[in-house]
């Protein structure tokens, strides 16, 4: 009753503002007056290949503005302002179409707008924009909100993309609703450029909704029954396209756009110049050739002298071919490198070659064609390189150095356990892919896994599985929050969470879900991108990455270790950086993960060849590059030796052991 009281002492008190300020305004020149929207539709096109990932329950909204008006970040569209719209074609296709139908009495936030010294009753603001929900209700709460603010991309607006604009609104399209005819409202940017400030030119608005163009000079008001907004992709999230321009030319703008934009220059000591004058010919050759393969191998070794696990050149056309020829042929035999520097046969494949000629499992392998093996694995480059981190490049080499051309005949020296003197050998590469295939970070993967799946295991603890950041993410918080509801009713004592097998997604997702085992709103990190304006790499605000905590049900604070490996990779790796916070979890694992840190931007080369490279770069709150290169690596470190390769799970087991004691 009394928040009802003041709500109305505030009506009447408003009631009593004199109104002659507002009536010297003159009014605004008004576009087909049928007396205001009450339909909205359009469209919104997108190019960017990252927007649909993940998303199964998109929205159109009418958006609040009142954040921007205020220029706060963190402001929260009240749940009663979110009216919600209907996507009226298919989602997944590029553009989708949407309608929204304008509430008679909308619930918006009311904001003076008309910079005089008069406190009048304000204009509610809005947009017409895109989100995705993740968490809760079919309103945007905190989380799916990216912790307030407003739409800088996919929006009715167009802003400023540069991280030190703060979100400027450029132009775009506004519905405006006064409550009366009483209200001012900005006919132009006024001689700062910007929005709703003290140098705006003010005229009156009619009483209902308005549309306002701010891409005209001065804005234009329209006040039709319904109205066309197509919604705006925004600089920075539109796809660049080179696919049009000859080879070389495609080239310079890919150089060009990555010596700007590339978020580790400095920390992996790219020298752009050199790799002009290296690659630049190449490209001028294919220009006159127009040869797929002398294209495609360009492409691949200029990605290549980047070590960046991020920037995976695409094996297709020609290279698949190659790539099949150079993998085809096996020996029976894989092989691992033990703590000690000893590299010995990890598997054996029954009467494969190696097996027929007497090599035995765990034997170690000397030389291959007269070569150490050393030797023969520093000089071994695999199909899927690049790489970020030395270990990483190390365990794949380990798996390529043993694959041949069919037919191949091959040297081996190797030392069988429990002998002295070393053996040599002659083997012919076959075709067997069993061995390649049993070296894969992805072994046993089906593809159809569910984004996470969990299970009690014989010890007591619970044990996740999150394979991905990148599937369904309703779907995954759905689980994420089941699985924890029923830990805590329970009292499950330990938490597993096996993060071997992810290789990334969004990481604001990952961030999240790790907010599920923290009781404060912790920042994480911060990343930074190349601002155009300022010519450097900049962080603001938005560039935060910090804890939105979930309800305190669904809290977990029991012990917790998360298994890691070089498969793990990205979004992977933020969230196990995230649970390093605190001591909050054991990290458990062999290796490190992939050290892949960098917010990537994707870009089309001529034939329709997709790529993409780190623009983002996270650092700590120190400013210190965290992830990229070094990955996470475990506080509690796996042994690779006899026994653990040998053993079933050594690295579940050592986490299971930890949570014993």
């Amino acid at each position: 009753m009394k928040a009802r009281l003041c709500l109305l002492l505030v009506g009447a008190l408003l009631a009593l503002v004199p109104l002659a300020a507002a009536q010297d305004i003159s009014p605004a020149t008004i576009q087909n007056d049928e007396g205001g929207p009450v339909l909205v539709t359009g469209k919104v096109t997108y190019t960017n290949l990252f927007f649909t990932a993940g998303v199964s329950e998109p929205l159109i909204v009418l958006e609040d503005q009142a954040g921007f008006v205020d220029r706060d970040q963190t402001f929260l569209l009240p749940p009663e302002s979110q009216v919600l719209g209907q996507i009226t074609s298919d989602f997944y296709t590029s553009p989708f179409t949407y309608s929204l139908s304008l509430p008679e009495v909308p619930q918006g936030s009311l904001r003076d707008v008309d910079q005089n010294d008069t406190v009048d009753t304000g204009v509610m603001v809005y947009a017409i924009a895109y989100w995705e929900n993740t968490w809760g209700d079919p309103y945007l709460e905190e989380r799916d909100l990216y912790g307030g603010g407003w739409s800088t991309a996919y929006a009715s607006t167009r802003v400023n993309q540069n991280q030190s604009a703060e979100g400027e609104v450029l132009g775009g399209k506004y519905i405006v609703y006064a409550p009366d005819d009483q209200q001012g409202f900005p006919s132009g940017f006024g001689a700062d450029g910007r929005l709703f400030t003290a140098d705006d030119p003010i005229v009156r608005l009619p009483a209902g909704y308005t549309v306002v163009d701010m891409d005209t000079d001065p804005f234009t008001f329209d006040r039709s029954r319904e109205v066309k907004i197509d919604l705006i992709e925004g600089e920075e999230a539109e796809l660049d396209d080179f696919s049009n321009l000859g080879f070389a030319e495609a080239f310079d703008g890919m150089v060009d756009m990555m010596e700007q934009e590339y978020a580790f220059t400095e920390l992996k000591k790219v020298d752009w110049d050199a790799l002009r004058a290296q690659f630049r010919p190449r490209f001028e050759q294919v220009d006159a050739s127009q040869d797929a393969t002398d294209y495609l191998t360009a492409v691949r070794d200029f990605v290549l002298a980047i070590p960046d696990g991020h920037h995976s050149a695409p094996i297709v056309g020609p290279l698949q071919a190659q790539f099949e020829t150079a993998v085809s042929g096996g020996l029976g035999l894989g092989v691992r490198e033990t703590d000690d520097g000893r590299v010995i046969v990890s598997f054996l494949l029954p009467d494969g070659p190696a097996a027929q000629a007497g090599v035995e499992l765990k034997a170690e392998i000397l030389n291959i064609n007269g070569q150490s093996i050393q030797d023969a694995i520093r000089q071994t480059v695999p199909w899927s390189a690049p790489f970020s981190a030395k270990h990483v490049l190390r365990l794949q080499q380990l798996r390529y150095v043993t694959r041949f051309p069919l037919g191949t005949t091959v040297e081996l020296t190797y030392r069988n356990p429990g002998q002295s003197e070393p053996q040599t050998t002659t083997l012919t590469a076959t075709d067997e892919i069993v061995s390649f295939n049993a070296s894969s970070f992805n072994v046993g993967l089906s593809g159809v896994e569910l984004p996470l799946e969990y299970r009690l295991l014989d010890s007591g603890y619970m044990y996740v599985k999150i394979y991905s950041f990148f599937d369904d993410s309703r779907l995954t918080i759905t689980l994420w929050e089941r699985m924890l509801r029923a830990m805590n009713e329970q009292a499950i004592p330990g938490l597993i969470i096996d993060m071997r097998q992810n290789g990334g997604g969004s990481g604001f997702l990952a961030d999240q879900m790790a907010a599920y085992f923290f009781s404060e709103a912790l920042t994480i990190s911060q990343t930074e991108s190349y601002d155009k304006s300022r010519g450097e790499f900049y962080s603001d605000e938005r560039g935060l990455s910090k804890f939105y905590l979930p309800p305190e049900e669904l809290r977990y604070d029991g012990p917790v270790t998360v298994l890691v490996g070089p498969s793990c990779a990205s979004a992977c790796e933020f969230f196990t950086y995230a649970m390093t916070l605190q001591d909050r979890a054991a990290i458990v694992g062999q290796y490190p993960t992939a050290g892949l840190g960098g917010a990537q931007k994707a870009f089309v080369m001529p034939g329709g060849l997709v790529l993409q490279f780190s623009v983002g770069r996270p650092v700590d709150l120190e400013g210190n590059v965290i992830i990229e290169g070094t990955g996470v690596v475990p506080t509690v470190k796996v042994p690779v030796n006899e026994d653990t390769l040998f053993a079933s799970d050594p690295v579940l087991d050592a986490a299971v052991a930890y949570l014993d004691r």
